[in-house]
């Protein structure tokens, strides 16, 4: 295993490398996770032709990254699609005078805090 400083350091000169628009979140028990922000917004949505649906899949739309100090366009894919789960697709959401990228992630899907009782009619005398 790694000591922390030597890991901390190793994620900082990743950080350097992608050219200083990247902050780096120190690992948190076994993940680490690299939060991209720079201070310009990204372009408009390109426009996409979807192609016909597939059974079990849900449509990833297009988006862009922060790659070498420029937004660059991903076309959108079909995912296999996860029971229990809703899709949230990556974008950038605008913090202050910064723009942070938000990956993609599933998440429960939203039901019921506590299933309906069944209740018996009530009873006439």
């Amino acid at each position: 295993m790694t000591p922390l400083p030597t890991r901390r350091a190793a994620l900082l000169a990743l950080a350097a490398l992608l050219g200083g628009a990247t902050a780096v979140a120190l690992p948190a028990a076994a993940q680490a996770q690299a939060v991209v922000s720079v201070q310009i917004g990204p372009p408009a949505p390109r426009t996409e032709v979807i192609p016909p649906p597939r059974s079990g899949h849900v449509w990833v739309p297009g988006y862009y990254v922060w790659q070498r100090r420029a937004y660059v366009w991903r076309p959108g894919y079909w995912v296999a699609n996860r029971p229990g789960y809703v899709y949230v697709a990556p974008g950038w959401e605008q913090r202050g005078s910064r723009w942070v990228y938000r990956p993609a992630r599933w998440d429960r899907r939203p039901g019921p805090a506590h299933p309906p009782k069944h209740r018996p009619p009530p009873h006439h005398r």
